[in-house]
């Protein structure tokens, strides 16, 4: 484990440095479920020297909103930016609570459905399925971790990528009076198995709802399993910290080294460049 205050240059005085250039890329939409007059879509961001016939690796980001709300458009930064670095990124819509009145298994049910789109049309879509990442952040983030363990061994997310993750349904964890007596089902810390994929794990130390407990013990358990999990904790943050000023900068950051380190993506992270350099305070594990 390392400790130290990270300094990522001069920090900005506001949201976007005045000299920075975000890459502004537009999604576009495809069906993956309708469930009676409901339509699903996948929100797709193409590289912008994307070439049709080629295969991309991919990320499948998942919105939180306690399974209750919340739109697609939540990650729309980071598909942004990880399409600029010449992945094809998608945000899924699912359904929640207070729009159609679902439960966490069918949020559950959703994004693996969503998942397996992407795989059974990989080839249309442009992607390389053996190399599609799966992402998310809070409740969403616990879709995204639900897929590792709901889908065939033969078609696995190549990692996780989980923003303060929602990794506990149990009696002690989040969300449990909505389990309906069956949260082994879709908890994700009652389901890790030697087929994890690789994963990191961002989270503030004063989350309430990923506790930095939980957080190492879960960690612990995949690497019980022989596979690879990254912790990484921000002093102080609360939930949902991971889309704010330096925060979200750090945070992609992160998730740009980590897919390096697994071969998804070449050269260097641009995210400094394209909105800015800040300092943030964390423990790398």
């Amino acid at each position: 484990m390392r400790s130290a205050i990270f300094i990522i240059g001069v920090l900005c005085s506001g949201w976007i440095c005045a000299q920075s250039n975000p890459m502004r890329i537009v999604s576009e939409k495809v069906l993956y479920k309708q469930v009676d007059t409901t339509s699903l879509y996948l929100h797709v961001y193409h590289p912008l020297d994307f070439k049709p016939g080629k295969k991309y690796s991919a990320i499948m980001f998942i919105h939180g909103g306690g399974w209750n709300q919340g739109s697609y458009k939540a990650f729309n930064r980071q598909c942004m930016y990880f399409a600029s670095r010449g992945m094809i990124t998608l945000s899924i819509d699912y359904r929640v609570k207070n729009v159609h009145g679902t439960t966490p298994f069918d949020a559950t049910e959703d994004a693996v459905d969503a998942y397996q789109y992407v795989i059974e049309h990989s080839k249309e879509l442009n992607i390389d399925k053996k190399n599609v990442v799966s992402g998310g952040g809070s409740a969403g983030g616990h879709l995204a971790t639900a897929i590792a363990f709901r889908t065939s061994k033969r078609h696995l997310p190549k990692a996780l990528l989980l923003f303060n993750p929602v990794l506990d349904t149990g009696p002690d964890g989040f969300g449990f009076r909505r389990m309906e007596g069956r949260f082994e089902e879709i908890s994700p810390i009652e389901n890790i198995g030697k087929n994890h994929p690789p994963t990191i794990i961002m989270v503030g130390t004063k989350d309430k709802v990923l506790p930095v407990t939980t957080a190492k013990h879960y960690k612990e358990l995949v690497e019980q399993q022989g596979q690879k999990c990254k912790l990484v904790l921000y002093k102080d943050q609360e939930h949902s910290f991971f889309n704010r000023k330096e925060f979200f900068v750090d945070t992609v950051l992160e998730s740009d080294l980590f897919l390096k380190e697994l071969g998804m993506i070449e050269g260097e992270a641009t995210i400094q460049d394209q909105i800015g350099y800040y300092e943030v305070e964390k423990v790398v594990d």
